[in-house]
């Protein structure tokens, strides 16, 4: 769904992410993780500014730890970008805000 923010789980990750046609952006989160939350807002407003180019999607870890483990993300947030089904880039944390972001997703659009 463009311009929002969708959730992918363990059972719809590779249709969803690695199956599609656009770059997917999936933002890898807990529940209990205060960053990840402060973060949600720059997230929902990136995939608006993003619109059609980009599909951004959001997997907690908590509930979906064999997606986690599979990608090896141990930090929360990791934000990692896939195309054509595999990585291509990945940001660690929220300290590079939303420019950070932006910086880790233009280069493959």
């Amino acid at each position: 769904m463009a311009g929002s923010v969708g959730v992918v789980t363990d059972s719809n990750f590779d249709a969803e992410v690695l199956q599609a046609t656009s770059p997917v952006l999936v933002d890898f989160w807990a529940t209990w993780c205060a960053p990840c939350k402060a973060f949600s807002p720059h997230l929902e407003a990136f995939a608006t500014e993003s619109g059609e180019k980009i599909k951004v999607v959001k997997l907690d870890c908590g509930a979906n730890p064999k997606t986690a483990s599979r990608f090896r993300v141990t930090t929360m947030p990791t934000f990692v970008l896939f195309k054509r089904g595999g990585e291509v880039s990945r940001m660690v944390g929220v300290a590079k805000g939303i420019h950070g972001l932006r910086q880790t997703v233009a280069p493959h659009l």
